[in-house]
């Protein structure tokens, strides 16, 4: 991995913080999608989360492994 520069601006930093945010939310529901494509069940979505299982539904519920309704 390389070395990211944090950026000593507020502005920026705050900036980057968001948009690493909105990537990682991507990032996780795609995964959860290819999880439940692959019949995962929630509670090895949670575990591979490092959440509970009512944590990740909560949160990832609208996911669903059907693209055609994503």
């Amino acid at each position: 991995m390389r070395n990211i520069a944090i950026p000593t601006d507020p502005d920026e930093a705050l900036a980057a913080v968001v948009a690493l945010r909105r990537l990682a939310d991507r990032i996780e529901r795609g995964a959860v999608r290819s999880a439940l494509q692959q019949g995962w069940s929630w509670s090895r979505i949670a575990q591979a989360l490092g959440v509970t299982k009512q944590a990740a539904h909560k949160r990832l519920s609208d996911v669903v492994a059907d693209d055609r309704f994503a």
